[in-house]
């Protein structure tokens, strides 16, 4: 039977670790694999190995070696939690230890090569809620796609959140609130008390069984309050398969991000899902997400929404119902819409994540790279503190401002990979200095760093990885080309992460360093052929070539990219004697484009641009960086430089609209335009050397305080927005939120914005 795994883990039983493996199976059950058969283990130098004698460990010699070639022992103990306490002795005699931090139920996975989907065969029984569970089976990889089930949830509190009122449910038939309160109401059922409430939620969800339980900021909101009030009601809080309780931890990286585990089932909230999947919005509201992904909003907005929710909970429950159950629906139809568990179920099966650790890419290339190291007779370093070292960045090229037409854009597909693959860079064939100068034969990269020609493990991942992705494509699998797609991009981020255990500053920069010799040599070329290079960012080039017409670009554009690819190649070759695994793409062509200046600067400016893309109903604008994509800048910008940018693109006069739009700003017109919003980072009373304008407004707030407060400048200063007193101070969004904008891009018009403002401007100095 094949299934696919839900969530790894492990428990001790009687003394003896077992490998817990839950998941769903093709047939739609649910199912617990048990594996009792396997220890902990990991490695030592074999010169050592006498020294762990005495230390309740088992000590086996292998055919192993480490990355350096030391020959390694492997050290086998009874319980993983025996692996910390002797590992630190070890090391406290001065014993290096290899692969000692793994996860326990993780190298299970990874010694089979388990990725998700899984083939079982074995007896079986069923236990509780788990329809089946198995002891010690058969367990291979397998080839399978699940179709999981979702349930999306959400609550509804006061503003405290200490008291629930509703808890709405969407997917798999349910589609109901479950509220405190007399009823009947329409789409509801209804409770004496948040007691019975929550009782009847718990035994609506195992009903419903799903795989997956989803929400829009589920862990850190819905179900944190939800295991509290359970807690208050004396309530074991059990969501899943099994009789544990939740357990919500957060991770100890960088993103700190929050995580039920729900024996049996998984939780992958909806907003982590997005921004897992590179999805840019402009904040990550459920409101934002939805009128962008679905076209509809949810039934109450607002930094008021809090109020209103309560007021209606008090005098109008059959409109929290339907506010209530569109949340919980919303955030299902995102998840679905956007094929977000498709794509977490596509990586898991690529990387051997379960499906909340997916965007965990150190994890990910560890489970990977790991696997064929071992499959090459080689063991990997425990992860260690590495100290800080300069990692250089991409290659920026200086920018010239102003106003083109028929900017020509090329893209290196997947730079840092196709590099990783062309110079054979690998923590496996790297070569110290010293090595490097006894072998004839290395590969020297423009960093200096050298690599042995022997195949490495990561350029071989990445051709195994292309050519994947081509396939998924051609498949017209869209989740799996993404999958790996974010997988490549990856690499070069896990070896440059101080936390990955094959750290290398040198490997790292020999990456990048080729990259920044790669713009630079193409960017030279387009300069010989005689067209200019105005802007050049890590792995794209912008060319003027003089075309007068898109037409004639396209045609000089596919010449050219053809140029350069043969150029490359020539160069790979001769310099570096590789072949080149490069691949340059013609990506787009600007019938206009924007470039600033630096601002109190002449230069251009960078990573901040502009263009206009397609022709008649199908052009669009398309921004990097500039204030209208940025959400420290109002509304009122955002819109204004939208609408600037396009009369000035398609050659309409200017001057009208700008005296329309200030006339309209200082009349009222556009006030819902005027609030900022930033978030405040600490306590309000450790703002003592500056206090910026969102802090002002923080401090005048007399209602709850949010970590993101939104407000306007007023003539008696920063004020929040539902607490405004004093008169907006229209002059300061002309001077400082347009007057830049309109600066920026008028000059190049031969416009100025002090004449159409209504105020003198500077004389010119002649």
């Amino acid at each position: 039977m094949r299934g696919f795994i839900l969530q790894p883990t492990y428990r001790v039983v009687g003394g003896t670790p077992e490998v817990h493996l839950y998941g769903t199976l093709e047939n739609g059950e649910s199912f617990l694999a048990i594996d009792d058969r396997v220890r902990p283990y990991f490695f030592v130098p074999t010169a050592r190995a006498d020294a762990v004698s005495g230390l309740d460990a088992r000590v086996e010699p292998t055919d192993l070696v480490a990355l350096d070639g030391t020959p390694v022992a492997r050290v086998t103990v009874g319980v993983p939690a025996h692996v910390p306490p002797l590992r630190e002795r070890l090391r406290a005699r001065g014993i290096v230890c290899y692969e000692s931090d793994l996860r326990f139920a993780y190298t299970y996975l990874r010694d089979r090569d388990l990725r998700g989907a899984v083939a079982l065969d074995g007896s079986w029984e069923p236990q509780g809620r788990l329809r089946r569970v198995y002891r010690n089976p058969t367990i291979a990889a397998a080839d399978f796609t699940p179709r999981l089930r979702i349930l999306s949830l959400d609550i509804e509190t006061d503003l405290a959140a200490s008291a629930l009122f509703a808890i709405g449910l969407a997917g798999l038939g349910v589609d109901r609130v479950l509220i405190v309160g007399p009823g009947p109401l329409r789409g509801a059922e209804c409770f004496p008390d948040e007691r019975a409430l929550l009782l009847r939620f718990l035994a609506l969800l195992g009903e419903a069984d799903p795989d997956v339980v989803t929400g829009w900021n589920v862990v850190d909101f819905d179900l944190t309050v939800l295991q509290r009030l359970c807690r208050r009601h004396g309530i074991p809080f059990r969501l899943g398969r099994t009789d544990d309780e939740v357990v919500i931890h957060r991770d100890q990286g960088f993103t700190r991000e929050a995580r039920a585990a729900v024996p049996g089932r998984m939780v992958l909230d909806g907003l982590a899902l997005v921004r897992s999947a590179f999805i840019r919005l402009d904040d990550y509201k459920l409101e934002t997400a939805a009128r962008t992904f679905l076209g509809k909003g949810k039934l109450m907005t607002g930094d008021g929404r809090g109020r209103e929710i309560v007021e209606a909970f008090r005098h109008d429950r059959q409109k929290l119902v339907d506010y209530n159950l569109r949340d919980a629906a919303l955030a299902l139809e995102i998840v679905e819409r956007q094929h977000l568990v498709d794509l977490a179920v596509s990586r898991s099966r690529l990387t051997g994540m379960q499906l909340d650790r997916v965007g965990a890419s150190i994890a990910s290339i560890d489970f990977l790279y790991l696997a064929e190291l071992r499959r090459r007779g080689r063991v990997a370093p425990s992860v260690t503190d590495h100290p800080s070292a300069a990692v250089a960045g991409g290659a920026v090229l200086d920018s010239a401002p102003g106003l083109f037409t028929n900017i020509l854009v090329f893209d290196f597909k997947s730079l840092y990979p196709s590099i990783i693959r062309t110079f054979n860079i690998d923590p496996l064939t790297y070569l110290s200095p010293d090595a490097a100068g006894r072998d004839a034969e290395a590969i020297r990269t423009p960093s200096g760093a050298c690599f042995r020609r022997e195949p490495g493990i990561l350029p071989e991942l990445v051709a195994r990885l292309w050519s994947e992705r081509d396939a998924a494509r051609a498949a017209g699998d869209a989740h799996r080309a993404h999958a790996i797609k974010i997988l490549m991009n990856s690499l070069y981020g896990v070896l440059a992460a101080t936390t990955c255990r094959f750290f290398s500053s040198a490997i790292a920069n020999a990456i990048t360093l080729a990259g920044q010799h790669l713009i630079h040599v193409a960017a030279a070329e387009v300069q010989r052929l005689g067209h200019r290079v105005i802007y050049g960012d890590t792995d794209s080039l912008f060319v003027d070539v003089g075309a007068p017409d898109p037409e004639r670009a396209e045609v000089r554009a596919h010449e050219l990219r053809l140029a350069l690819g043969a150029m490359l190649v020539g160069h790979l070759r001769e310099r570096f004697d590789v072949a080149s695994h490069l691949e340059l793409e013609y990506e787009k062509c600007y019938r206009r484009f924007f470039m600033p200046e630096v601002r109190q600067g002449t230069g251009g400016s960078k990573k901040r641009y502009a263009g206009l893309l397609g022709h008649g109903s199908d052009a669009r604008l398309e921004i990097v960086g500039l204030e209208a994509v940025r959400r420290d800048w109002t509304p009122l910008a955002r819109r204004f430089q939208r609408e600037l940018l396009d009369r000035v693109f398609h050659d309409r006069p200017v001057d009208d609209f700008v005296r329309d739009f200030l006339a309209s700003l200082r009349r009222g017109a556009l006030d819902d335009l005027l609030a900022y919003k930033k978030a405040v980072r600490k306590r309000l009373e450790d703002y003592t050397k500056t206090t910026p304008a969102h802090v002002k407004a923080a401090r005048k707030q007399r209602g709850p305080r949010t970590r993101i407060v939104e407000y306007v400048v007023t003539d008696v200063g920063p004020e929040p927005v539902d607490e405004r007193r004093g008169a907006l101070d229209y002059e300061h969004y002309v001077t400082k939120q347009l007057e830049p904008i309109a600066e920026a891009l008028l000059r190049f018009v031969g416009v100025h914005f002090a004449d159409l403002a209504g105020r003198p401007r500077q004389l010119e100095l002649w």
